[in-house]
C-alpha cells in the first residue's frame, strides 16, 4: 500500500497530537478522540454483539490511550498503536463473554442489536437480506478472535498487511495466511448465499 501525502499529513498530525497528550494536553486528547471515535466504536461494534458493550469498550480504549500516552513512541504509527490497544481490550472482553451464557439472535434483536449498518434493501429482498446478515454475523462470530479482528482491520480500517501484523503481533506472512484461510472458511460457510 503506497502512502499518499494525505496519509503522511494525517500521521504527522496524529504524532503531534500524541506528543501533546504525553505532556497532559486534554485538548489534544479530545481532538484525537474526535478523529478516531467513529473508527474505534465501529470496530468494537463489529467485534461485539452488544452496542452498549462496544461503546464502553471504545471509551475504555481512549482512557487507555490517555493513561498510556507516556509509552507511545513517536516513530510508531498512531493508528497501529490505537488499534493494538483496542484489540487487547476486545480480546479480553470476548474471553470474558465466553465464560458467561451466550444470547440467541432473537434475544439480541429484542435488545436492539442490529447485525449490519447500511441502507435498507428493496422490500422484496428484505427477508433474504436479513437472513444473509444473520448468517454472516454468525459466521464472523464463530471465527477465532484474531481472524475476526484481521478481517475487520482489513475491510473496515483499510489497513495493509504490515499494519495488521503490528496490531495482531504476527508476522506479515502469518497475517496473509490467516486472512486467506478465513476468506476460504467464510466462502464455504456462505456458499449457499453467494450463488
Amino acid at each position: 500500500m503506497v502512502s499518499t501525502p494525505e496519509d503522511d499529513n494525517r500521521q504527522e498530525l496524529d504524532t503531534e497530537l500524541m506528543l501533546r497528550v504525553r505532556r497532559g494536553d486534554a485538548l489534544a486528547m479530545r481532538l484525537l478522540v474526535s478523529r478516531y471515535q467513529d473508527a474505534v466504536y465501529g470496530m468494537a461494534r463489529r467485534m461485539l454483539p452488544d452496542s452498549g458493550e462496544a461503546e464502553d469498550l471504545a471509551q475504555r480504549t481512549f482512557i487507555r490511550v490517555w493513561k498510556a500516552a507516556g509509552s507511545y513512541e513517536a516513530s510508531a504509527k498512531f493508528t497501529t498503536w490505537l488499534f493494538t490497544i483496542l484489540k487487547n481490550l476486545v480480546f479480553n472482553e470476548t474471553r470474558r463473554q465466553k465464560r458467561k451464557p451466550v444470547s440467541s439472535l432473537d434475544e439480541r434483536a429484542e435488545q436492539g442489536w442490529c447485525p449490519a449498518d447500511g441502507a435498507s434493501p428493496p422490500p422484496d429482498e428484505a427477508l433474504r437480506q436479513k437472513e444473509l446478515e444473520e448468517v454472516i454475523e454468525r459466521a464472523l462470530a464463530e471465527l477465532p478472535d484474531k481472524a475476526r479482528m484481521a478481517v475487520q482491520l482489513r475491510r473496515f480500517q483499510n489497513m495493509n498487511y504490515e499494519e495488521i501484523a503490528a496490531v495482531l503481533e504476527m508476522s506479515v506472512p502469518a497475517v496473509k495466511s490467516l486472512l486467506f484461510r478465513t476468506r476460504q472458511s467464510l466462502r464455504e460457510t456462505l456458499s449457499d448465499y453467494l450463488r
